[in-house]
């Protein structure tokens, strides 16, 4: 139980904070997108326009249930906390960690949301993507860690100051 989970939207900076904390803390990292695309031999959002989005749902609930690791940082896709089970299992293995960002900040980092594999409903903005998942990170978190104004570095060491207030290794 020594795995640091890191869930939020997309464009949060989850994958690029986990590489640098991972290194920080002498841990693996993973990104679960990727392990996704591994199983599935096809990319996220080809899976997306294959299967649907509950298909996609199921996939990633799979794969995301399904990680065994140690001393390891995984970086989550922003859709994971749909899924309860994987989501149970990865607090059951670490700890996990909102990475928090503002609405406003997210449109100025996202480009293309279909084109990154962004799990999206017939019609469905990007705030209203935002308003139905903000409950659900912040249902899951055992850390909240607010990015705003903060670069790469300032949110790392946010991170890195959260966890070791909780007496988690950092």
């Amino acid at each position: 139980m020594n795995n640091i989970t890191l869930i939020g939207m997309p464009g949060a900076g989850k994958s690029s904070i986990g590489v640098v904390l991972a290194k920080v803390l002498g841990y693996q990292f993973i990104d679960s997108d990727l392990l996704i695309q591994k199983a599935e031999k096809r990319t996220l959002s080809k899976i997306i326009e294959d299967e649907g989005t509950e298909g996609f749902k199921a996939i990633e609930n799979r794969v995301n249930a399904s990680i065994q690791v140690e001393n390891t940082v995984i970086a989550t896709g922003g859709s994971v906390v749909y899924c309860d089970e994987a989501m149970q299992h990865l607090k059951s293995e670490g700890v996990v960690v909102y990475l928090k960002i503002s609405l406003e900040l997210l449109s100025r980092r996202l480009g293309n949301l279909k084109g990154r594999g962004v799990v999206l409903k017939e019609g469905q903005t990007l705030a209203s993507l935002y308003d139905e998942r903000v409950p659900l990170y912040e249902k899951y978190a055992d850390i909240v860690v607010d990015e705003e104004d903060k670069d790469l570095e300032g949110s790392l060491q946010v991170v890195l100051e959260a966890l070791k207030n909780r007496g988690d290794k950092a």
